[in-house]
């Protein structure tokens, strides 16, 4: 190549055959034409590399890397250090790109040169197969357009679909991928809002990201909902509730037990529990008094964790808690 590129792509995949041509392609007709598809070939064993490898021949922006079966946090540590453009998109090998992805993504980092990272919306496919629970975080991603919309919602779901990610490269070096029980996508983003870096989204759906059987989270048990709620409790414990092992947590349901299970694994136990439930209120669960929303102004200020799955309940808290005088993102969390 005679020149650098400005956008660095980084594609893993392994046995993608049958999608990893289009997906590369998509790359290739972006309008901003300033880049490189970093395609690492996590051993694959069926004619993926051969694939991408034709492409190469014709296209020197492609650079085709071997690994052997390291797993995807490797691989894609392995690809960060050969990446060269000062940007370094994310893209998925059964995915594919809209025309004007990285060009409207790379407007908004320019325009703000405080953020250090910009997703898109998704339009999840294929479509005739989609649950109504994919279809509800779908809806979710692309409801989310600010930055103070993305870090708010932080500790609901990945506010930020991982294969729309373009991160600016000193960002993406200085903290990089990690190993871990959990997603390494969604610990990276968390890590990110830890250390106070700024994060985006264009409110266009610019990535057509695929949902099916195959995808290594559906495979793979570090993508459990369970694994999601252990890493939502650790940064939680050690930044929210750092300095005291109280808290009010409001909400018993499914999502609110398994949250408090998981910090009572790090020490913290809710000394009050907001509910409507009228089986629960006036009870006791793990010593913590089950109480009506009224009752939250006469509690103690503690940290309170709103654990309800639903937008809609939440947006009702939210404006309830607003009231009441809390300030989210200081008084409150929402989580799910």
């Amino acid at each position: 190549m005679s020149r650098e590129p400005l956008v660095s792509v980084l594609l893993p995949f392994r046995d993608a055959a049958k999608t990893v041509e289009a997906a590369v392609r998509s790359v290739l007709r972006q309008s901003e034409a300033r880049l490189e598809c970093i395609a690492i070939d996590d051993g694959s064993r069926d004619d993926g590399p051969g694939r991408v490898a034709a492409l190469a021949a014709s296209d020197s922006r492609i650079r085709l890397l071997r690994a052997d079966r390291l797993g995807l946090v490797p691989a894609l540590t392995r690809g960060v250090s050969a990446c060269r453009g000062p940007f370094i998109a994310r893209m998925d090998a059964d995915d594919w790109m809209r025309r004007r992805r990285l060009a409207r993504q790379l407007e908004a980092l320019e325009a703000n040169p405080g953020l250090g990272a910009v997703g898109c919306h998704v339009r999840i496919f294929p479509r005739e197969t989609l649950s109504d629970g994919m279809r509800k975080y779908e809806a979710w991603l692309n409801s989310l357009e600010t930055e103070t919309d993305i870090h708010r919602n932080a500790f609901i779901e990945c506010p930020i679909a991982h294969p729309t990610w373009l991160v600016r490269r000193g960002l993406l070096g200085e903290t990089g991928y990690r190993d871990n029980e959990w997603p390494e996508d969604y610990d990276l983003l968390l890590r990110w809002r830890e250390a106070g870096h700024r994060l985006g989204v264009v409110p266009e759906r610019l990535h057509g990201w695929r949902d099916g059987p195959d995808r290594l989270s559906r495979r793979s048990p570090r993508y459990r909902p369970d694994r999601f709620v252990a890493c939502k409790a650790s940064f939680l414990a050690r930044g929210f509730l750092a300095g005291r092992n109280d808290y009010i947590l409001w909400g018993f349901g499914d999502t609110g037990r398994a949250l408090s299970r998981e910090l009572r694994g790090h020490g913290k136990h809710p000394s009050a529990i907001i509910e409507l439930h009228p089986g629960r209120l006036g009870q006791r669960i793990h010593d913590a008094p089950v109480v009506a929303p009224e009752a939250l102004p006469s509690l103690p200020r503690l940290p309170l964790l709103v654990s309800v799955a639903g937008a809609g309940p939440r947006a009702e808290i939210r404006a309830a808690l607003a009231e009441m005088g809390f300030e989210e993102a200081q008084d409150f969390l929402c989580t799910a």
